[in-house]
């Protein structure tokens, strides 16, 4: 089985979207690039959480020719495969419609750099980007151009897309996007979040990418 190790892993990984109620349904997809073979393993459409396997996972180049798998990829493959093409750190991509980070997409509302935690993983607000199609190159060229240097992204009036320089740390931007914005959605029912100064943004996340953890 071709990328028999990276199918496995994204296999496992896509069980993480609905554990932390991320996605309901088919709804949402993980990606991951094997950066020897440049090669692309993708979510196949339409197939329940429980019942992926590694097997079922889709193999395809960058351009979007099958390599192996039997299944349909994922009806956001184009997208994928845009990004990978022109960010070539990125070895991982998440697409969700996680509920309180759609509300903010739906309100055509980025989220603020307001929370400690938000500068720590995002080293500054989420950006929003404009609205684009689905199914063909469209989103992916958004998310490219509004990005920035951010790992996530809100989709006007669709959803959620996070990258990474693996799948996992795309996974985790992900869940951390969703965790920030009900944090942040909360905090406006109670007035207006305080926005955390750039300086400090840029300190906080510093200090959290050169000294936490192991």
């Amino acid at each position: 089985m071709l990328l028999e190790k990276l199918r496995r892993e994204i296999c496992e990984l896509h069980q993480e979207l609905p554990r932390n109620n991320l996605v309901v349904w088919t709804s949402g997809n993980v990606s991951g690039r094997d950066q020897e073979s440049k090669l692309v393993v993708i979510k196949p459409s339409g197939v329940m959480y429980p019942d992926l396997t590694p097997d079922r996972m889709v193999v395809l180049d960058l351009e979007g020719k099958i390599m192996e798998g039997k299944l349909k990829p994922s009806s956001d493959t184009a997208t994928h495969l845009y990004i990978y093409r022109h960010c070539p750190d990125v070895n991982g991509i998440v697409h969700t419609h996680s509920t309180f980070a759609t509300a903010f997409a739906a309100a055509g509302k980025p989220i603020p750099p307001v929370l400690t935690a938000i500068c720590d993983e995002f080293g500054g607000g989420i950006p929003l980007g404009g609205f684009a199609l689905i199914g063909d190159e469209a989103i992916g060229k958004e998310v490219v151009r509004s990005i920035g240097n951010s790992p996530a992204i809100l989709m006007q009036n669709h959803g959620v897309f996070t990258v990474g320089k693996s799948a996992r740390a795309a996974v985790k931007a992900a869940v951390m996007v969703e965790d920030a914005a009900r944090t942040v959605y909360y905090a406006m029912q109670l007035g207006i979040p305080i926005s955390i100064p750039d300086d400090m943004v840029a300190r906080l996340h510093k200090r959290y990418k050169e000294q936490y953890g192991q």
